[in-house]
């Protein structure tokens, strides 16, 4: 079957609602991105009769434009003179990887320094132990760190590993963060279940972050997972309110 006949015989089955509060460009938009995403419409598929696709659908033209244009921008369709338009190649990402907060400093040009508090090796608690899927009672590295930013701390950093699924060196954890640690030593991070909240500081954590007894610090509890769903390390952070924001990322259906 031709190119075109494909893209016309999809479009046939296309009801434009007219009484809709979806406008009509985005109604067939819509309609031609369902055709790519389920494969009808392949990487390749030409659609630049726009003439042809406007008389059939009844549409005028600088609607059925808007519409191409739309998926332009999505990255859908591609333009290129002499080749005319056609239904681009699927994007390739590499699959994401949870961020630690040293990440995003370094990439918002900050220099953020690090010092070791604690790092010692023991039976993890319940609630760790069952985080890191380990029995209740197996042994757990702990690791606590300050981090700074231009002279001012930022954060607490309590985190856990599995003993024995990596060395930690106190001088590589304050010269680097430990996710590039962990990457480093071939372990993956593909996912991660967060939880962000707030509550006031302790009289500990006023003191070493230098804030006020009671200030408002926001909290962060993380488990992050290999590909095949194993703990990889767990944490809990606490962040100076007024010092520190987060940053996400979302994927949407």
């Amino acid at each position: 079957m031709r190119e075109t006949e494909r893209v016309s015989d999809l479009v046939a089955g296309l009801r434009l609602d007219r009484t809709s509060s979806v406008p009509l460009y985005r109604q067939v938009a819509r309609f031609l991105e369902q055709g790519i995403a389920s494969g009808r419409l392949p990487p390749g598929t030409r659609l630049d009769n726009e003439v042809a696709l406007a008389d059939s659908l009844g549409l005028s033209r600088p609607t059925l434009r808007q519409a191409m244009r739309y998926l332009v921008e999505q990255g859908l369709i591609v333009r290129r003179r002499g080749a005319g338009t056609r239904v681009g190649s699927p994007l390739r990402l590499p699959p994401p990887e949870p961020t630690s907060s040293y990440d995003e400093l370094v990439r918002a040009d900050e220099d953020p320094a690090t010092r070791v508090l604690s790092h010692t090796t023991g039976p993890a608690d319940p609630g760790t132990a069952r985080a890191l899927g380990i029995p209740a009672g197996a042994d757990a590295v702990t690791v606590v760190r300050l981090r700074a930013v231009r002279g001012a701390p930022i954060a607490r950093l309590t985190n856990w590993v599995r003993a024995g699924l990596l060395d930690l060196d106190d001088a590589e954890l304050e010269r680097t963060g430990l996710y590039a640690l962990i990457r480093a030593a071939g372990l993956e991070m593909r996912t991660a279940r967060q939880v962000i909240g707030a509550r006031p500081a302790t009289p500990e954590e006023a003191e070493l972050l230098d804030t006020p007894p009671g200030a408002i610090l926001l909290t962060m509890e993380r488990t992050s997972y290999d590909r095949h769903g194993t703990p990889v390390e767990h944490g809990q952070h606490v962040y100076v309110a007024d010092r520190y924001s987060f940053e996400m990322s979302l994927l949407t259906p």
